[in-house]
């Protein structure tokens, strides 16, 4: 593990913990009591930055971090999001400051604490001025609830017109060797104006950590189904590149993971990682990560997995037109 790195007024260890899977979007989620021990074991082992949102499970992953580690709040930088929630069993995307502004209340309650330490909105409202939501996440700050703001899946003209409104502390963008669009702009904005860029799904929604073998082996529910790599048309194709990543990182001495992390911890100083798991083994496994993997190694994956190798884009074309990040052509 690497020193830490800053995120706006925190300092962090460079892999982070996504909770999203434990309520959320891949299927059955794991029992409570299961989830329950996963984050206090992130929180043993040191992890020391967690990630969740109102979204995860409309409401239950954040009243599950209340309920396991709330006791332990001292011990982790707390992020979560707004702007995106359930309403009545559907997701919904509202940047409007009357539901920021109530958004925020929720998620106090819900994770048992006075002040949420990084605040993200959670997408692009294309009805709402970003300046108007970024706004009421400045409101927050000004009344105690929020320490830092922060902005996902935006592009580098979202983040520096929000920016000028207040500044912005992270920027959370999908980022992992086979999804390199924040490199367009993102990546670069990002460090210019002193922001984190924090990599969610750093580990290409476990294909990178060599988890998914099948399109038959993800649950029913799972949304990587929906996803177009994963598609029985792309996923042969971007299993020979896995087997090419596979053998560059035994080469490296590390599992494939770490590679995957390590690789995107190289891109800047500026960017932290948060892997999500279930798996108390690759929580510790991510956790790991060397912080020096061979030079070599991560050319190698640089050349590999160049956005034209990969079979597919990110998102089915409706997720893609609800989303403002840059991608290649």
């Amino acid at each position: 593990m690497s020193a830490k790195r800053r995120i706006g007024p925190f300092e962090v260890n460079p892999i982070g913990l996504g909770c999203m899977s434990l309520s959320h979007a891949y299927g059955t989620p794991p029992p409570r009591e299961d989830a329950v021990r996963l984050l206090n074991r992130a929180l043993d082992l040191g992890h020391d930055f967690l990630d969740t949102a109102a979204l995860y499970g409309f409401g239950a992953n954040e009243t599950l971090l209340g309920e396991a580690i709330g006791h332990r709040r001292g011990e982790y930088v707390l992020a979560s999001k707004c702007g995106m929630t359930g309403v009545e069993g559907k997701r919904v995307i509202d940047g409007r400051p009357e539901t920021l502004l109530a958004t925020i209340d929720e998620s106090l309650r819900r994770l048992r604490t006075g002040v949420i330490d990084l605040y993200y909105l959670h997408r692009l409202d294309r009805k709402v001025p970003v300046e108007e939501s970024v706004g009421a996440l400045a409101r927050m700050v000004e009344a105690g609830k929020v320490r830092a703001i922060g902005l996902s899946e935006v592009s580098a003209a979202t983040l520096r017109r929000a920016h000028a409104v207040h500044p912005i502390a992270a920027v959370q963008n999908e980022y992992s060797p086979w999804s390199r669009n924040v490199e367009i702009g993102v990546l670069d904005a990002a460090r210019e104006l002193g922001a984190a860029l924090v990599a969610f799904s750093p580990v290409a929604r476990g294909f990178l950590a060599d988890g998914v073998h099948s399109p038959d082996m993800l649950a029913p529910g799972d949304i990587r189904r929906g996803m177009p790599r994963f598609q029985p048309d792309n996923f042969p194709r971007n299993l020979e590149l896995l087997a090419r990543f596979r053998a560059i990182a035994a080469a490296a001495g590390c599992t494939p993971a770490q590679l995957s992390l390590g690789w995107v911890l190289s891109r800047g100083e500026h960017v932290v990682a948060i892997p999500g798991t279930t798996s108390t083994d690759h929580l510790a496994e991510n956790f790991a990560t060397p912080a020096g993997l061979p030079r070599e190694a991560l050319e190698e994956v640089d050349r590999l997995m160049t956005p034209d190798a990969v079979a597919g884009p990110r998102y089915p074309a409706a997720t893609q037109a609800e989303i403002d990040t840059e991608e290649f052509a």
